[in-house]
C-alpha cells in the first residue's frame, strides 16, 4: 500500500492503514498495544501520533515508509 503524505492529513493516514488490515479500531488498538480511545482521538483529528507510532504500526502490519523529498 502507498500513501502519498503530501496529499493526505496525518489522521488520514491513520485510517487508510487501519482500514487497510480489515480491523475494528479496538482489533487495531490491540495489535499495537494503544487504546481504542487512541486510534478514535487520532482517527478524528484530535489528537497527534508521533511519528515513532507510524512506524511501529508499519512494522507490526508489513506497511513499507518511504521518506521522499519534495
Amino acid at each position: 500500500m502507498v500513501i502519498n503524505t503530501d496529499k493526505y492529513k496525518q489522521n488520514e493516514i491513520l485510517r487508510f492503514m487501519r482500514e487497510a488490515t480489515n480491523l475494528s479500531q479496538n482489533e487495531f488498538a490491540k495489535s499495537i498495544n494503544k487504546s481504542k480511545d487512541w486510534v478514535r482521538k487520532n482517527e478524528y483529528g484530535l489528537t497527534n501520533y508521533y511519528f515513532k507510532d507510524l512506524i511501529e504500526i508499519a512494522k507490526k502490519h508489513g506497511f513499507e515508509i518511504r521518506i521522499i523529498k519534495k
